[in-house]
């Protein structure tokens, strides 16, 4: 799942124009099996995007892939996942799970889309106050089951929905490693599982301080881990480097 930002404030690769983020999209070719794209920065203490301005950025993008590409909407807004489905998006991306405007799960209802459910507490500006657990998988993984009953409820079939433990999203680094070490026991909710550590702070904490674009051996550490524990789908920001790590990782799983 390659990461496609079109916001001039992303944490990893904002500020791209449109016809090199195409191009980049792209450049990626079959390495990709999905396309994400976002116009709104979720990254700690980032601000939020006006509906009309995310629209804006993400509808010429979603419109000129579409078609050629699988590609999901990265959003947490029920109006601008609506206008992405119609450009021709199949996925919702929602690091909410559904929590920040919960009509995004009708929208992603009727119109018989994927939607992937992320764990997150709060809004990015106060998601990191909230990263207190009892015991994290658990209650992560209680969460994420609420949030597949609530898309249920809405009329979502089981089928369509895949499951995000929000690695960064109201977690300490302890957190991250502690889900990604025991990712398996998140397969007990029904749902495959998407990860995304891409270039994210925490690998920078146990790995080694290192700026966002040094951060690619650590993310394909974390990211092969994922695989063996059990991940279906990797986000990812340098999608030819990592497409190559995750082929060993997963020759590896299946020769378990």
């Amino acid at each position: 799942m390659g990461v496609l930002n079109v916001t001039p404030d992303s944490f990893s690769d904002g500020g791209r124009g449109l016809d090199e983020t195409l191009a980049l999209a792209r450049s990626w070719g079959d390495d990709a099996a999905l396309v994400d794209v976002g116009g709104e920065s979720t990254r700690p203490y980032a601000t939020p995007v006006a509906v009309d301005e995310e629209l804006a950025r993400v509808l010429p993008v979603v419109a000129a892939l579409a078609g050629g590409y699988a590609v999901s909407i990265d959003t947490y807004k029920a109006e601008v996942a609506r206008a992405a489905l119609c450009a021709g998006a199949v996925v919702v991306n929602d690091v909410s799970g559904g929590l920040l405007d919960p009509a995004l799960l009708d929208v992603v209802a009727r119109a018989g889309a994927y939607v992937i459910l992320g764990h997150m507490r709060g809004m990015p500006t106060t998601m990191n106050d909230l990263a207190n657990y009892d015991e994290v998988v658990t209650d992560v993984r209680d969460e994420l089951g609420a949030r597949i009953a609530a898309a249920r409820a809405a009329g979502v079939a089981m089928d369509k929905i895949l499951v995000d433990p929000g690695i960064g999203f109201s977690k300490r680094a302890e957190h991250n490693l502690a889900l990604l070490a025991r990712l398996g026991e998140l397969r007990l909710l029904g749902c495959p599982i998407v990860v995304g550590v891409s270039r994210k702070r925490f690998l920078a904490e146990v790995g080694g301080a290192a700026p966002t674009h040094e951060r690619e051996e650590t993310t394909a550490a974390a990211n092969a881990i994922a695989v063996w524990n059990g991940a279906d789908v990797i986000r990812v920001h340098d999608v030819p480097r990592q497409a190559r790590a995750l082929r060993v990782a997963r020759a590896l799983r299946l020769s378990r």
